[in-house]
């Protein structure tokens, strides 16, 4: 606690949440679309759920920090790649975000067909699908928290702050989304680029990823543009 006595621990609390935000944006968009799967009764609660497990995840991880480190070093050799329990848990997110976003766009694509089979998914099912990828998500954003601070209550404190920011707008998020099918669309391709970067980080390719950022962001402007003169006409 003795961090939030000093101005340093302050702004590294204010830093680490508004990052703690920026990726948590492809958790809610997930959530987003896999709770739009549900009935409209269940959306909201499945939300909750889906956004108190990835807080929960995280919190586990932080105060495993130790095991986490743990999962950088390799389990066992591809040819000469060593591959690490970290590699494999991104490697199996990144496959399944990719199966899952591919899989929703077709069901977009082809329309109402697709439309009904989304409606059989069950409240359980999409609580199951978006706590496997909060794990994976989870990792990104424990990893960014122990390279921002020193202090364990600063970790944790941002995490639960970006949880009640992300919390409260992922409704809106939500409801703005389901309104435009192209912004589906968009979230999709965001998420199937999302799950490339995780399998290319599971082979120790790294991507920068202010380029995935400023492209995600660039992309998303020009479309809300786009929506905005669609209106006007």
């Amino acid at each position: 606690m003795e961090a939030f006595y000093s101005l340093d621990g302050w702004v590294s609390l204010m830093t680490l949440t508004l990052l703690e935000i920026v990726l948590g944006i492809d958790n809610i968009i997930f959530i987003s679309l896999v709770t739009s799967d549900l009935k409209e009764s269940e959306q909201p609660l499945a939300r909750r759920l889906g956004l108190g497990l990835a807080l929960l995840f995280r919190v586990l991880m932080l105060l495993g920090i130790t095991w986490l480190i743990g999962l950088t070093s390799p389990l066992f050799e591809l040819g000469s790649h060593p591959v690490s329990g970290r590699d494999l848990i991104l490697f199996i997110g990144g496959v399944f975000l990719l199966a899952k976003a591919s899989q929703e766009m077709v069901k977009k694509i082809e329309g109402s067909h697709g439309h009904r089979e989304s409606k059989a998914l069950t409240l359980g099912a999409a609580i199951i699908q978006i706590g496997l990828l909060d794990i994976v998500f989870s990792f990104d954003s424990v990893l960014t928290a122990i390279g921002m601070s020193e202090h364990l209550s600063v970790m944790i404190a941002a995490v639960v702050l970006s949880m009640i920011v992300m919390l409260s707008f992922a409704e809106s998020i939500s409801n703005f989304i389901s309104k435009h099918v192209s912004l589906q669309i968009l979230a999709l391709s965001f998420l199937i680029l999302i799950g490339t970067v995780l399998v290319a980080e599971s082979a120790h390719v790294e991507i920068p990823k202010p380029y995935v950022y400023c492209s995600v962001g660039f992309s998303l402007a020009v479309q809300l543009l786009t929506i905005r003169a669609s209106r006007r006409r």
